[in-house]
């Protein structure tokens, strides 16, 4: 009899200790991911490494942008892309609004004719990646579109208010300021003609990937 006691709590004891390892496993799951990216090494451990940043490199100095590749995957990748090809370097801010945000990426922008900048892309759109969650707020970057769904190219803006809840499921958001506000700052408070064009260009004179994009 005691033998079969002493089995049962074993038992016992064992479906317990399985169960209060389950519930710690779930609850660490409910716990917000930070946008870091997780691998595993040769062990087959869980390893996480930084996200992905680009460094724009302007006229007025470096802005450096933390990417959202966790939960923007094709954005972010597409944005890695034409970073990592050039695409960036040249482009000016063709379109710069106090108090609301700063844009750029257009091919267009290169030379000196203001007059369709604004209008051009890499030649194809990528799909919108929105969550319910977006919140886009000081330093948020996020990509310009047309105004329908799925229009995504090349162009991205990096917002300079407070807060902009209007554009929140509107515009893919894919990173974010973490080096540099006091310079997107300075092209806030550039001088605008009537098209929000700053009357001398301010460039990005090279964009570089910071971690590789091989980690995505």
């Amino acid at each position: 009899m005691k033998k079969i006691v002493h089995t049962t709590f074993i038992v016992m004891l064992f479906f317990m200790t399985m169960s209060v390892f389950t519930g710690c496993l779930k609850g660490g799951q409910s716990q917000p991911v930070s946008e870091r990216n997780e691998r595993e090494d040769v062990a087959g451990t869980k390893i996480s490494s930084p996200a992905p940043r680009v460094r724009l490199t302007t006229t007025e100095g470096e802005i450096v942008i933390e990417l959202f590749a966790e939960t923007r995957p094709k954005t972010v990748q597409n944005f890695i892309s034409l970073t990592e090809s050039g695409f960036y370097n040249g482009t000016s801010f063709h379109r710069v609004i106090k108090d609301f945000m700063i844009q750029t990426g257009d091919p267009l922008s290169k030379d000196d004719d203001w007059s369709n900048d604004g209008t051009g892309g890499p030649g194809y759109t990528i799909e919108d990646e929105f969550r319910s969650d977006d919140s886009l707020v000081r330093g948020s970057v996020a990509m310009a579109n047309t105004g329908v769904p799925h229009t995504n190219g090349s162009q991205f803006f990096i917002v300079t208010a407070q807060s902009v809840p209007w554009l929140n499921g509107k515009h893919t958001l894919f990173g974010r300021v973490v080096e540099g506000m006091d310079v997107v700052d300075k092209i806030e408070s550039a001088e605008v003609n009537g098209n929000d064009h700053p009357l001398e260009n301010i460039v990005i004179t090279s964009a570089d990937v910071l971690v590789d994009s091989d980690k995505i």
